[in-house]
């Protein structure tokens, strides 16, 4: 007798973790299921917002809740601030396709400017942008032209991180300095440097890996 309600206690126990947890893990599972195309679209707009460069870009975000997929579209001055885009939008939910429809067109504050457009304002203004990236530019409006023909090239180009590349041009010789991920995006940073007119040589410093 003992023994058989020991056997219903249990049994009754068990019951009762089972209910407990059972209506917790489908209403889970059902709030996973229900998220809308207008919910996950809210939190990746919410999410590119909060970065100012790309709220100005204003990009297009199409979701698809059902099939975890979004699709950005739109136009960014650079190809640094596409990839930031993709990378902040693939963190809002694990798993989530994005398909990518981002172009990439330089503004016309980053078109070139020939060297006989090129003054000395323009100069003093690279210098100082120069200076608060860490970089280095000699005195000569030479050397400030150059920086920025490499740095607008670097931007656009998709096979080379802009932002961890460093700079410095002295008496039309450039040095490259920072990180790249692998050996084809350092020998494109080398490539548009040694290209860029004006340019007497590269002193290729940069590394592989991460900073």
């Amino acid at each position: 007798m003992k023994q058989a309600f020991v056997f219903v206690l249990l049994l009754c126990l068990s019951f009762q973790v089972a209910c407990t947890k059972g209506p917790g893990s489908t209403e889970a599972a059902r709030e996973e299921r229900t998220v809308t195309d207008s919910d996950l679209k809210n939190q990746i707009e919410d999410r590119l917002n909060s970065d100012t460069e790309l709220r100005a870009a204003d990009l297009s975000v199409k979701a698809d809740a059902d099939h975890n997929m979004v699709t950005l579209s739109g136009t960014v001055p650079s190809e640094s601030l596409r990839t930031r885009a993709l990378e902040m939008t693939k963190a809002v939910r694990p798993g989530l396709t994005v398909d990518d429809k981002i172009d990439v067109k330089p503004s016309e504050a980053n078109r070139e400017v020939s060297r006989s457009e090129y003054t000395q304002e323009h100069a003093r203004q690279e210098v100082e942008k120069a200076r608060a990236n860490k970089e280095s530019v000699g005195d000569s409006i030479d050397d400030a032209w150059i920086h920025s023909k490499i740095v607008a090239k670097l931007l656009i180009d998709k096979d080379t991180p802009e932002r961890k590349i460093n700079v410095d041009v002295m008496k039309n010789i450039v040095t490259l300095r920072g990180w790249v991920n692998n050996a084809k995006e350092r020998q494109e940073a080398e490539r548009i440097a040694a290209e860029t007119d004006g340019v007497k040589r590269v002193n290729n410093q940069l590394k592989i890996g991460r900073s």
